[in-house]
């Protein structure tokens, strides 16, 4: 129990339609400002997409949630949010939006190793 330490997380979801409210999972955004960790895992289910919205691209999407993964790794390419320390691009992408890519509530947790707890949480909340 000494070895670990706090993170939070938050789930992705996809808002086709906003003024719905309908969204499904396809990712996750997980910090530990103790481990130095921020990264993202998504993905989107090509069939719920068609079956909830036809309309969307699903290469649009993928883009932007590519964006999303440059400012986690903190670089050049991630413009000026990626620019931004390890807890402020966290805050950023969590924060609540009304576009159809959004952020669940942050939750916390403990953990040894982050990325084990990331794909933890995405086995269990997106695929």
């Amino acid at each position: 129990m000494q070895d670990k330490v706090t993170f939070e997380y938050a789930i992705i979801r996809l808002v086709p339609k906003v003024e719905r409210e309908e969204f499904f999972n396809i990712g996750v955004i997980l910090f530990s400002k103790r481990k130095k960790f921020l990264d993202i895992k998504y993905h989107i289910n090509a069939d719920k997409l068609k079956a909830l919205a036809p309309e969307l691209e699903l290469e649009i999407l993928n883009n932007y949630l590519n964006a999303w993964k440059l400012i986690c790794e903190g670089k050049v390419a991630g413009g000026k949010i990626g620019e931004f320390e390890i807890s402020d691009r966290f805050r950023w992408l969590a924060a609540c939006r009304s576009t159809i890519i959004q952020s669940s509530k942050t939750h916390p947790g403990l953990c040894d190793e982050p990325e084990k707890d990331l794909n933890d949480i995405f086995d269990k909340y997106v695929l």
